[in-house]
């Protein structure tokens, strides 16, 4: 991944910027058919996957990686994956309702394929909100175990902020189905509002006999149901595009919204409701009978297989079955299977921490395991786990036995949320006990393992190397710039002064250019021309920062010399500056150097810390 993956939080990131590379490298907006997200990954549907350049992608400042399953170019960005998004949609026209929808404009590919597309295309939208009202079921669960009055005002009114997601998730559904189909989201809200409204709920709970024109309408319970609102959605979409393409703009937005509820609103109750209340209970019988012939070996294959469900991005499949699983059982003993999966690549990322002498990768093994303990795994999967390969075996091994566990003593879950340390009242009452030690035993044991099996580092035991060992000198790098060099933890930016995207030093400048610490290629020149980024000849990957914070000056006070591409030899002018006007508008001038590839040498030295030097002394000794 190289530098590009080591500056990761850089001024809290320009997330235009990225976005807008993003898009370059996927073949621009007009190859975008669909973009949506989860809690962690943009998710890409794409009109010409050839277009797209994953390569280039994964080399991107802010991405962990790029997986494509589904039908989908999906960009794994981690937590600020929302702000990605914002900018994206800021910038383009992927936000309306006017992207062609037609099958010459759409790269469908197989079956199953557009199954999981269209599947996180509708969760992906309400995962945040079905985790938060999951959390907030667990704790009033909780709290009625503990004594807490259940006819008690506090109560009603929590549950009900609890309850409403779950009880009107029709409505919810339709949005995020309309905004998939390409249907029109109010015409949809409203369908679904009709399969809970009062009195068709009020009619099916005391039996009352309903006719349509004469034709019997045969009742079901809609609330908290998925099937229903997402076939009912896609049917009125249908014929919803019927409609625009007959009318006249005149008349039609009278009569499509008239046309699609007088015949969608009947027809979901007489037809689609029913036949899709069958499907809903032949899905949760089908689900049931595999879980009864083994709940032990159905939670041993769930929990070791979960975590590459997730990398393939088909995890999204079993969502609907755990909600359906919520609405006619009301538990869920599929979440409850999975969650020691996660807890298990959680514990790995500790083992990793602990055992790793490499400071990057401490670094990203405690940010994954803290990730990992609130239920996103990806950092931990993809900037760890799979990177040493026995962590991520270890997971597997370990999210298996606390499957089992969970699976044998039949815990469940009382709604659909994430599986994290925060969900954990999610799964009160029957086999409680039974997930509880399947989740923190299997994040032990995998901690355990890794310990003793997962890391191995032929280079980072530096407490054994004998002092006769020699030490080779394999780079030096020279001050860019005049002034007084400072180590880095005195940078006023803890991405820096942490030391998280690798060794190097800081200088307070005093000039106002940038010279080229060694012979080397540029890979990389922010498109504000406050940061450069340098491969040398001999492989040291260096970042050169000018400022802190000076992203937002947008370019103002900084002029490039070289571009992406060019070879450069040592003392070559790079980028020339304006101290004064970065100090004027209220920012640090300090020119930051970093060396991103740190874990590549035994050590590196620093050896005129606190000193005045000039531009070309030599100040960095790269050791191998």
């Amino acid at each position: 991944m190289g530098l590009f993956l080591n500056l990761k939080g850089v001024e809290d990131m320009d997330y235009s910027v990225l976005g807008s590379n993003i898009l370059k490298n996927i073949g621009g907006e007009n190859n975008v058919q669909d973009l949506i997200h989860c809690a962690t990954r943009l998710r890409f549907t794409l009109k010409n996957r050839s277009l797209a350049n994953k390569e280039e992608v994964e080399e991107l400042d802010g991405v962990i990686t790029v997986v494509e399953s589904g039908g989908q170019f999906q960009v794994v960005i981690g937590n600020n994956v929302g702000y990605v998004f914002d900018a994206i949609m800021a910038m383009t026209g992927l936000g309306t309702a006017t992207q062609s929808n037609t099958e010459e404009n759409q790269d469908k590919g197989n079956l199953f394929d557009r199954f999981v597309d269209m599947i996180s295309g509708i969760f992906s939208p309400i995962l945040g909100l079905l985790a938060g009202s999951g959390v907030l079921k667990g704790l009033l669960a909780l709290g009625v175990s503990l004594g807490m009055n259940a006819k008690d005002g506090t109560y009603i009114i929590l549950n009900a902020a609890a309850d409403s997601m779950f009880y009107f998730l029709p409505i919810i559904l339709a949005v995020s189905a309309a905004r998939k189909f390409k249907a029109n989201q109010y015409i949809a809200i409203a369908l679904a509002g009709s399969l809970v409204y009062p009195a068709i709920v009020t009619a099916y709970t005391e039996g009352t006999k309903l006719t349509f024109l004469g034709i019997p309408v045969i009742l079901s319970q809609y609330s908290s149901t998925v099937i229903p609102a997402i076939l009912a959605i896609w049917v009125m979409s249908k014929l919803q595009h019927f409609f625009e393409a007959k009318f006249h703009e005149s008349v039609r937005n009278l009569l499509t919204p008239f046309l699609c509820l007088v015949i969608m609103v009947p027809l979901t109750l007489l037809v689609v409701g029913p036949v899709s209340t069958y499907a809903s209970g032949l899905l949760a019988s089908c689900y049931l009978w595999i879980y009864n012939v083994s709940p032990l070996i159905s939670g041993a294959v769930m929990g070791a297989g979960w975590q590459i469900f997730v990398i393939f991005g088909l995890h999204w499949g079993f969502v609907p079955v755990m909600l359906n699983n919520i609405s006619a059982f009301h538990r869920d003993t599929l979440g409850a299977m999975v969650g020691p999966a996660v807890a298990a690549q959680t514990g790995a990322a500790l083992g990793v921490f602990f055992k790793t002498h490499k400071t990057k990768m401490k670094g990203l093994s405690l940010s994954a395991f803290i990730s990992g303990l609130f239920g996103i795994t990806e950092p931990a999967v993809y900037g760890v786990n799979l990177k040493l390969k026995r962590p991520f075996i270890i997971g597997i091994i370990s999210g298996g036995i606390g499957g089992a566990i969970a699976g044998a003593s039949g815990a469940a879950a009382l709604a659909v949320a994430t599986r994290s340390i925060l969900t954990i009242p999610v799964y009160m009452g029957h086999g409680f006990l039974g997930y509880v030690v399947g989740y923190f035993g299997a994040m032990f044991l995998a901690l355990t393992l890794t310990l003793i099996f997962g890391v191995e580092e032929q280079d980072s035991d530096k407490e054994n190397i004998s002092e006769e060992t020699t030490l080779i000198k394999k780079d030096t790098l020279l001050s860019p710039v005049s002034g007084q060099v400072k180590p880095l933890s005195t940078v006023n930016d803890p991405t820096f002064s942490s030391g998280a995207m690798g060794a190097g030093f800081s200088v307070d400048p005093s000039e106002d250019a940038i010279y080229a610490p060694a012979d080397a290629e540029v890979t990389m020149l922010f498109p504000t021309k406050h940061a450069i980024g340098l491969r040398t000849d001999s492989g040291a990957e260096i970042l050169i920062h000018i400022g802190i914070d000076t992203v937002k000056l947008n370019g103002e006070g900084f002029a490039a010399l070289v571009k992406t591409g060019d070879h450069v030899k040592r003392g070559e002018k790079l980028i020339e500056f304006d101290r004064k006007k970065i100090r004027d508008q209220g920012f640090d001038s300090t020119v930051v150097v970093v060396v991103t590839n740190t874990d590549s040498y035994l050590d590196i030295l620093n050896q005129h810390e606190n000193e005045d030097v000039e531009t070309g002394k030599e100040v960095l000794s790269l050791m191998i």
